[in-house]
């Protein structure tokens, strides 16, 4: 009994040492080099949405005014916008690939203190702290990158970004004001990584914009420094940025002409998202031959 006393107790001893050592339930690790998958919403997220394009979005009559003031030419003439980084929300969706993530781990505990991030295009990093912080008061500094927390539910990672600057939900001039909040939920499965968004922005959003993005597990893809150098491309007065005026913009139409797509549906709106507003389009008219496009699925065939 003495001896079988004594193998208890040492594979006690074996089992107390080891715990430490195992990881925190249902933690998973997100580290590594991932190329984002553009198969959901191409040639949005590549080329670039059509001015006018507002579909899929709740917004309100505030954001539908700021869009439809946006000139692209802004970015040519206003030498502060060409290499402006995207903001938070914006930066895992655009065309900013590849995307690192390492840990930030207490020495002495060897807790998980946070998750770091670093996108190529225009080395965006942001951190994700999981050690139980609060968020700043509101007056605090606003960020491109905000400020976010995290934590695990389950096998899923979940964050909360405060203190965004201003931005934009789309690059056709759709807004995203300062006071918005980004919810995120990060889940692994094997080499694919999914990234289920949900924007809360009471200033330009009726309701939460959920989007989701995928993303594959590239051991040997790599972030090169990334330069921007900012140039007068458009000879203009200076203090001039490009814009329309209400009803004034030549192009609100096009997207609406060029795929077939009843001018009201693009407008966008919460009632727009649901199955019962097909009901209220009437007959939709025949759209033209595909000639833009038409088989966008990713950084492959997105070229026209």
């Amino acid at each position: 009994m003495r001896g079988l006393n004594f193998v208890h107790v040492a594979v006690g001893m074996t089992a107390s040492l080891l715990l430490p050592c195992m990881p925190a339930v249902a933690q998973i690790d997100l580290t590594g080099n991932w190329v984002a998958l553009y198969h959901e919403d191409a040639p949005e997220r590549l080329p670039g949405p059509a001015l006018g394009d507002y579909l899929e979005l709740p917004i309100n009559e505030a954001a539908r005014l700021r869009a439809d003031s946006y000139d692209p030419n802004r970015i040519s003439a206003v030498v502060e916008y060409q290499c402006r980084p995207h903001g938070g929300d914006y930066s895992m969706r655009g065309l900013s690939v590849p995307m690192r993530v390492w840990e930030e781990i207490d020495p002495a505990t060897q807790s998980l203190v946070a998750i770091h991030t670093r996108m190529a295009w225009m080395e965006m990093e942001r951190t994700i702290w999981l050690d139980g912080r609060a968020h700043p008061p509101e007056y605090a500094r606003h960020t491109w990158q905000g400020f976010s927390t995290g934590v695990w539910e389950g096998n899923a990672l979940v964050t909360t970004t405060t203190h965004f600057k201003p931005s934009y939900l789309r690059r056709n001039g759709m807004p995203r004001s300062a006071e918005a909040t980004l919810t995120e939920y990060w889940i692994r499965h094997g080499d694919y990584l999914t990234v289920v968004t949900s924007i809360d922005d009471p200033a330009f959003l009726t309701e939460p914009l959920v989007r989701s993005s995928n993303w594959v597990l590239e051991p040997n893809a790599r972030i090169v420094p990334n330069s921007c150098t900012p140039a007068h491309e458009v000879p203009v007065p200076e203090g001039t940025v490009p814009h329309y005026m209400p009803g004034g913009n030549p192009f609100s139409r096009e997207f609406s002409e060029f795929f077939g797509i009843p001018f009201e549906a693009t407008r966008g709106g919460a009632q727009t998202l649901y199955p019962e507003y097909r009901m209220t389009m009437g007959e939709i008219p025949a759209p033209p031959q595909c000639t833009r496009y038409c088989n966008c699925t990713g950084l492959g065939n997105c070229g026209g």
